[in-house]
């Protein structure tokens, strides 16, 4: 207890240089907790899970894919022809609809949204499953508004704000990729803050009435992308045996020749969009982080070098008393560990509390993921990182204050 004690006596011994190294730990610590969230989420959504998987199928050789609405029916269905077939346990479709608001298309916000069937939100969009009960009721109440007006859509709070709108507000979507095809549209709710915050879903049904009733008022022709309005079928499967049986029915199916199809986990489809990103990923994760560290210990060893400086005569007195070199080495290393370890500790959970509760998530887009919530995770990363920076950076202060020479001191003195 004693030394326990000493411990805490050292750290309060100069409170600028304590709080000053405390302060440049937890900047730190707080670089290194955020990234690793991010490396954490994106590792998360790109790892192969063995159950409850999703599949995506897309065009084959186009990007981005456009395939016939009547794909569909059957693909939704895992392309099952028999009994025998292995047959998903959920499906959904989406189809890309971008469009501008306001006709200055120098000036006017561009939306880019997706068309589904908004039954398909609470059990097939990821995070939208596991909501808080409180969330999940206000969605219930969406998805509800949606099926009784399918004029509506359905903003993230950024969008909110960006259009400066409020729910029950209407607007005109001039369609950009479906030329011509201008929605109206009715803002029935918004999504739960957190993934969703850049995101926007319209009723497909709205969109492909509007391509359907195209012919009547151009004589007769369908809209050009009428035949290839389809982007994306997802399918839920429960396990990888199944999605094995699935993928292989696509395949071999002849059903999708014209154009044909291909059939991936989420996870790899994913893996191959963030492709994009990947030289700023791979330095996020072996430049940012790492010099993050190195920086941190740098901090510290030059605070701890500092305080052995100055406290070589108190260290030769109590070589005197009968500390023995270990007992010295290990009074250098918990000083610097303890304020690493809280230090760190402080930080991650100031940045969890932050970012997650107050903030609603870290605003970095990549890819279609629009910001990142600190993984619970930090909560011991953060003293994990901050004691082996401390532990690290003060190895050589510490080695330098057990061997003190005692006549070499006391000969300056004299």
């Amino acid at each position: 207890m004693k030394f326990v004690l000493l411990v805490f006596k050292n750290i309060r011994r100069n409170t600028v240089r304590t709080v000053l190294t405390a302060l440049g730990t937890m900047a730190l610590v707080l670089v290194v907790t955020l990234v690793w969230s991010v490396l954490a989420f994106l590792d998360g959504v790109t790892s192969e899970k063995k159950r409850n998987l999703k599949a995506i199928i897309s065009e084959r050789w186009q990007f981005p894919s456009q395939m016939p609405l009547p794909y569909a029916d059957t693909l939704a269905e895992g392309a099952a022809r028999t009994n025998e077939d292995a047959r998903p346990t959920d499906s959904m479709t989406w189809q890309f609809f971008g469009g501008r608001i306001g006709n200055d298309a120098a000036r006017s916000d561009r939306l880019f949204a997706f068309a589904m069937d908004p039954n398909k939100l609470r059990t097939m969009m990821d995070d939208l499953d596991v909501l808080p009960a409180d969330q999940a009721a206000e969605l219930d109440t969406i998805i509800e508004r949606m099926n009784q007006n399918r004029q509506g859509i359905v903003l993230g709070r950024d969008w909110m704000t960006i259009l400066n709108k409020r729910v029950g507000d209407r607007f005109v979507l001039n369609g950009m990729n479906y030329k011509g095809i201008d929605l109206e549209l009715e803002i029935v709710g918004v999504f739960p803050p957190g993934r969703y915050d850049k995101s926007a879903v319209i009723h497909r049904d709205y969109l492909n009435g509007a391509l359907d009733a195209w012919p009547q008022a151009h004589q007769g022709k369908p809209h050009f992308l009428s035949a290839k309005r389809l982007n994306l079928v997802w399918l839920r499967v429960p396990d990888t045996t199944a999605y094995s049986q699935i993928a292989d029915q696509i395949q071999q199916s002849p059903y999708y020749t014209s154009p044909s199809v291909k059939c991936e986990t989420a996870s790899s489809g994913i893996a191959s969009f963030l492709d994009a990103y990947r030289d700023l990923i791979w330095g996020m994760r072996w430049l940012l982080a790492p010099a993050a560290i190195v920086s941190l210990s740098l901090v510290i060893s030059n605070a701890i070098s500092i305080s052995v400086r100055e406290r070589r005569l108190e260290l030769a007195v109590m070589k005197v008393l009968g500390f023995r070199p270990w007992q010295i080495l290990t009074l250098v290393l918990s000083e610097s560990l303890l304020l690493g370890v809280l230090a760190g500790f402080i930080s991650a959970g100031g940045t969890w509390y932050l970012v997650n509760e107050i903030a609603g998530g870290l605003k970095f887009p990549i890819a279609f993921f629009p910001s990142f919530l600190v993984a619970d995770d930090a909560l011991w990363w953060g003293p994990l990182v901050g004691g082996l920076a401390a532990v690290a950076g003060s190895i050589l202060p510490a080695v330098s204050a057990c061997t003190v020479k005692v006549s070499d001191v006391f000969a300056k003195v004299a």
